[in-house]
């Protein structure tokens, strides 16, 4: 009988509600109601008991949605508002349609919350009857596709709930009838939860909740020739985050006004620090000016206010993925001795930026899920407290231990709540979603706290590592209702990690092969850690020569950090460009400093000296260089007293190219092939070989023309003094016959108007000390 009431409408307090629908249950109270009601009047409690599946199915015809529900956890004096929306997505229009209220006992557990929460049909004699019908909203007719808002609003002390702490569900269900059914059944039903907290728990649970500020990799490792060394950005993506109601703004904005713990990556930092101070952004092939310094400096002061007085977490440099270096890194030499730096970088970033000092002593692998040879990487960074989940490390336990434990080798696993850490995970911009993780967290926060009220306990929560701007909001609503501290209260990671660890909790870290496979799809291969490798190598043979090496060492080192950044995960293509780029960029500078190809080099004599040019297009000097000339046939053409081969040491300046010489001596005419090749100090070749070829001639073509030449012009001038001789006596006897008289001139000798050429000067270097001409083709070298 009171399921039939129920069912027509006839309403009464909850606690009378419960007791009837219990009876009913144990008498077979829908027969009962059946023959009471009669075949006439065609009524929900008398459909038959075949018509369940119907009526389970008849109850997803409209979607219902919460919106909002306020407060979120309401005491004895509050009202509480429910709004939403109702959508007929049925067949037919729905006639005498209302929207009620359903409140039902608590749920006796963690596990029962989680059972109610899947639930999605109306299910007749489980779910909780409606509250009396003067809190009804009555709606017209509700066409097919059509929406109706709604509005309940119900005075707490009407739910009757009682004195006791717990969270009870709470439905919204809307009623009505089809023309194929014309008698009152629930044709849509949503639920959600109600922690109901009349007195503050004797012993509450210290919640610490990480705050995280983590983003992507936006900053390449170029930068400007100037002394600034002005930054290139790939986008100007990271503007748009930053810019008020951005997404790292928001994260800012919330956090600064709620209990939390700041964990951050010191390469956001370091980005929008660079940002700040003027950078270039990627077009083509070229770069633009970027225009947001103004922005980044505004986000950089906002940082800086909200975690003064807070703990803040410093993650290593870049955020490495700690689960692929573990799997996939260690197979490949130097991959794990990125992170020890990363960490002495991550606590200097963060220190000079922000003016804090931040703990560098936390591991945080991807959703904490953790294995031994996970454990083992991030330890050898220095860190001693690793950053798990409960569903990780398990517990076979009627409650949830303390987060902390120790697992070993003076290392402690700080355990976050799965179901707590995964609660927003969803797409929150639905604010049904929203209102539904937000009361769905809540009352998992309380059922928690009640499985051993008289035992305090320490829970880490520990978010996804880059949420939305939706799910930050949905967590800071959350947090502001646990503000309140009627069963949690705030704790900071740091003291949650050192809190006493539960002596029955699990301390067993497991196995590789329990490791998700999900997660290990996502994991960097084998590549990115040689690529890193490729890099590291070429940038430690670069930097060696350099005289200002920290210009380069710098940004190729954050940029190698970079590579092995979480943030990678499930975007194999973009990783892979990143990393191309990288070592593309870095072996083009290595090219700047070259040997300038010569072609064919005459020596001319016995000796000679055999010059080799070094050119250097960096903005600074290079150092520590050795150039080394080698002969492939000693015994026709040697250098240096008898050897086949001789160095010497190159410094030349930035823009500017050397010459150096080569005493070279030839035992025998004929080519001979000579290698030149840049060495650093420590034996390491550097750049690609430059080969050319000597051709050895004690007499060649070129002197014996001029020889030639000389001879010739000796011969012509003899014939020209005498002609010129036998021309003047012939002039000078017939001017004597003439005139009878005698020619009394002095036969002088004529100036040939040549010049005594001397000692030839020796022949000018094909460049000078430093020169930025190549050495010219087919050049005679110096005697």
């Amino acid at each position: 009988m009171a399921e039939a009431a129920d069912f027509q409408g006839m309403r009464t307090s909850p606690a009378r509600r419960w007791l009837r629908r219990t009876a009913s249950l144990i008498t077979g109270a829908p027969l009962v109601a059946g023959l009471l009601c009669g075949p006439a009047a065609p009524s929900a409690q008398a459909a038959p008991a075949a018509h369940a599946a119907e009526e389970t199915s008849g109850s997803r015809t409209v979607d219902v949605s919460l919106d909002t529900l306020t407060p979120e956890a309401p005491g004895k004096k509050d009202t509480i508002t429910v709004s939403g929306t109702v959508v007929n997505k049925g067949k037919q229009t729905i006639t005498n349609a209302h929207v009620d209220l359903r409140v039902g006992p608590q749920q006796p557990g963690r596990s029962a919350i989680d059972r109610a929460a899947e639930r999605t049909g109306y299910l007749h004699g489980v779910d909780a009857p409606t509250i009396d019908d003067k809190f009804s909203v009555r709606l017209p007719k509700l066409a097919t596709g059509v929406s109706h808002d709604f509005t309940l609003s119900v005075p707490a002390d009407e739910l009757e709930l009682g004195d006791e702490a717990g969270a009870h569900q709470l439905g919204v269900s809307l009623t009505g009838r089809t023309a194929d059914q014309q008698w009152d059944q629930v044709l849509g039903i949503k639920r959600t939860f109600l922690p109901w907290q009349p007195e503050e728990a004797e012993k509450k649970t210290r919640l610490t909740y990480l705050w995280p500020l983590i983003s992507s990799t936006h900053l390449t490792s170029e930068t400007g020739s100037d002394e600034q060394q002005t930054p290139v950005f790939e986008d100007e993506a990271l503007a748009a985050e930053l810019a008020p109601g951005g997404r790292l703004d928001q994260l800012v904005s919330l956090g600064q006004e709620l209990p939390v713990t700041w964990v951050i990556d010191p390469d956001l930092l370091a980005t929008v620090d660079a940002m700040k101070g003027g950078y270039r952004v990627k077009s083509g092939d070229s770069t633009v000016a970027g225009k947001n310094q103004a922005l980044a400096e505004r986000w950089l002061n906002s940082v800086e206010a909200a975690v003064q007085g807070r703990k803040v977490v410093a993650l290593p440099f870049a955020d490495p993925d700690l689960a692929s270096l573990a799997h996939k890194g260690k197979s490949v030499s130097g991959s794990l001795s990125h992170l020890q730096p990363a960490t002495e970088v991550a606590e200097v970033t963060v220190e000079t930026i922000l003016h804090v000092k931040p703990s560098v002593d936390f591991a945080w692998p991807v959703d904490g899920a953790i294995d031994s040879s996970i454990v083992d990487v991030a330890t050898s960074a220095g860190a001693h407290k690793v950053i798990a989940r409960s569903d990780s490390l398990q517990d076979n336990l009627t409650y949830t231990p303390t987060a902390a434990r120790p697992v070993g080798g003076g290392t402690t696993a700080v355990v976050a709540d799965a179901r707590l850490s995964t609660a927003f995970d969803g797409d929150m911009t639905d604010a049904g979603e929203s209102t539904l993780a937000v009361q769905q967290f809540l009352a998992q926060t309380q059922a928690l706290t009640l499985q051993e009220p008289e035992k305090q306990r320490s829970i880490v929560v520990a978010p996804q590592r880059r949420p939305t701007i939706a799910q930050a909001q949905s967590m800071a609503r959350a947090l502001r209702v646990l503000e309140s501290e009627r069963w949690t209260e705030p704790l900071d990671l740091v003291a949650a990690a050192a809190a006493k660890p539960d002596a029955d909790a699990n301390t067993k870290v497991p196995g590789a092969s329990r490791y998700p496979a999900a997660l290990r799809k996502q994991e960097l291969p084998v590549q990115t850690f040689e690529d890193v490798r490729t890099t590291q190598d070429t940038l430690d043979k670069f930097k060696v020569i350099l005289t200002l090496a920290d210009r380069v060492e710098t940004p190729f080192g954050r940029a190698i950090d970079r590579e092995l950044s979480t943030s990678w995960r499930g975007n194999a293509t973009a990783a892979q460009q990143y990393r191309t780029e990288v070592q593309s960029y870095l072996q083009s500078l290595t090219e700047e400093v070259q040997l300038i190809q010569k072609s064919a080099v005459t020596l001319s004599g016995r000796s000679a000296t055999i010059p080799v040019t070094v050119q250097n297009q960096l903005v600074q000097g290079v150092d520590d260089l050795v150039l080394r000339l080698r002969s492939n046939n000693p015994n026709r053409l040697h250098l240096d007293g008898g050897k086949g081969m001789a160095e010497q040491p190159i410094k030349v300046e930035g823009g500017h190219s050397q010459s150096v010489k080569f005493p070279a001596a030839a035992n025998a005419n004929g080519q001979v092939q000579m290698t030149a090749q840049l060495y650093t100090q420590d034996g390491e070749l550097y750049g690609p070989p430059m080969d050319f070829t000597v051709k050895v001639s004690e007499i060649t073509p070129t002197v014996m023309l001029v020889l030639a030449g000389g001879v010739l012009l000796l011969v012509l001038a003899g014939v020209r003094m005498y002609t010129q001789r036998k021309r003047a006596a012939a002039a000078g006897a017939d001017e004597a016959g003439e005139n009878g008289s005698e020619d009394t001139s002095e036969d002088t000798e004529g100036d040939s108007g040549g010049s005594d050429p001397g000692q030839p000067s020796d022949l000018a270097p094909d460049t000078g000390p430093e020169s930025d001409n190549p050495s010219g083709a087919g050049e005679k070298v110096d005697r």
